[in-house]
């Protein structure tokens, strides 16, 4: 309960607070490319519940239908806006709505698309889907990277697969099993001064 308070008064607080620049994004969005402000995906959340996570579009409209669900280097499906969305991590701003509804909490394990979570080994996959997912956690810091490592990749669907999934699952797991309040904040502000320019290479936390 005290971590869903936790939740609740930062994403009410951040939505509060950058309401003008929320609106400005949006505003980019729209007015860059066609199609909706917002993208939803489905992903999977506590307890194995699916649900839509929220973005910003940084995307061509249908762009899953013409590639991978993941995103390797100077993906040609990236709008311009998109590009600077991604790169600044603003675009998953609109999961503080996220946050909101219960789907999920400020730090956490990153909430994964089906395709994936099918990977998961059975006890690992009860571990991390103990717990809500995050808009933030110490892998997200680590692989802040990840379409630029993919991009050197021959294969990067295989590379993510065997080599940066279950490196986050291990980030994952070890944050279910030591998670707590005075851990979330550092993540927190870790992930403030990765947002302001200032390097941070996780883990320790």
């Amino acid at each position: 309960m005290g971590k869903r308070l936790f939740d609740i008064a930062c994403a009410a607080t951040a939505l509060a607070l950058l309401a003008p620049l929320l609106l400005a994004l949006a505003l980019w969005v729209r007015l860059d490319s066609p199609g909706p402000v917002l993208f939803r995906q489905q992903r999977v959340g506590r307890d194995s519940r699916p649900f839509a996570i929220l973005k910003f579009r940084t995307m061509q409209v249908n762009a899953e239908a013409a590639g991978l669900q993941i995103t390797v280097g100077q993906d040609p499906r990236i709008t311009r806006a998109g590009s600077w969305l991604r790169r600044s991590k603003l675009d998953e701003l609109p999961q503080l709505l996220n946050v909101l509804r219960g789907d999920m909490s400020m730090v956490g394990p990153r909430p994964e698309v089906p395709r994936y979570v099918a990977l998961y080994p059975t006890d690992v996959r009860e571990t991390v889907l103990s717990v809500r997912p995050g808009i933030t956690d110490l892998a997200s810091l680590a692989f802040r990277d990840e379409s630029t490592l993919l991009a050197q990749s021959p294969d990067p669907e295989r590379t993510y697969v065997e080599v940066i999934l279950p490196t986050k699952l291990r980030y994952a797991c070890d944050y279910v099993q030591q998670r707590s309040l005075w851990l979330d904040l550092r993540i927190i502000a870790r992930t403030a001064m990765v947002l302001l320019g200032r390097q941070d290479r996780a883990p320790p936390c």
